[in-house]
């Protein structure tokens, strides 16, 4: 636990990403259906034998996106891929599912006094649909830098990673960004900013494990503790 409370320590930020580690987002709308209608909406124009086999396979609709954008840069379709995602996630909003801990480690950074922002693929209207309806959005402010119309700066990519970084005005060496993903943690790596795993399952751990991510948790429970053990100390 050492680690991870030398990690808090240093932080005056905690920048989170969204569908992981504040909930479970397709909970209730299956990702796995989003992927398809994603499919179909590229099949139906003629490109479906452009559409990469690790596209095909996955039921991750920004995987989806990613990879039709990778193989026919500058499609007009993009575009409207990008907006079906984002009313698909509006409606999986609405049926999501919190975190175990995750409400309460949230209110808990607010009341120690932490900044808090948002870093994620999702689109930045879902992210405010779900914290609304967990009372939380006020906890965030207007920090939520979530997905753009420029697919190619999804994470890994660094750009919400750096735009939150200037919007919150924070230097990287006081934030520690908490996500379950490879690709969070090339973010972080990328704009310079600590990295906090969070695994819910033993696929998570092997994929941050081989990453190289340095501080895991398998519950955010095990955050919470650290941070009121600092705060009493």
């Amino acid at each position: 636990m050492a680690d991870l409370r030398d990690l808090l320590s240093a932080a005056k930020c905690v920048f989170f990403d969204f569908d992981g580690p504040i909930c479970r987002l397709f909970a209730g709308h299956p990702a796995s259906e989003v992927a398809n209608r994603l499919r179909e909406l590229i099949a139906g124009t003629g490109d479906g034998s452009v559409i990469p086999s690790e596209a095909l396979e996955t039921d991750d609709p920004q995987a989806v996106l990613r990879a039709y954008a990778n193989a026919v840069p500058g499609s007009p379709l993009v575009a409207e891929l990008e907006e079906l995602i984002t009313r698909e996630e509006m409606i999986a909003a609405e049926s999501s599912r919190p975190t175990a801990y995750a409400d309460l480690l949230i209110r808990t950074f607010r009341t120690l006094g932490l900044q808090l922002a948002v870093t994620t693929n999702n689109a930045p209207a879902a992210v405010r649909r779900y914290l609304e309806r967990r009372d939380l959005a006020e906890c965030f402010g207007s920090h939520i830098y979530g997905r753009t119309r420029d697919v190619a700066r999804l994470k890994p990519d660094p750009d919400c990673v750096r735009r939150a970084l200037a919007g919150t005005g924070m230097n990287a060496s006081e934030v520690v960004l908490l996500g379950d993903s490879p690709a969070d943690l090339q973010a972080a790596r990328a704009a310079d900013v600590a990295f906090l795993g969070y695994a819910r399952n033993a696929r998570k751990l092997a994929a941050l494990e081989q990453a190289r991510a340095e501080v895991i948790v398998d519950s955010l429970e095990a955050v919470l503790t650290a941070v009121r053990d600092a705060d009493r100390g």
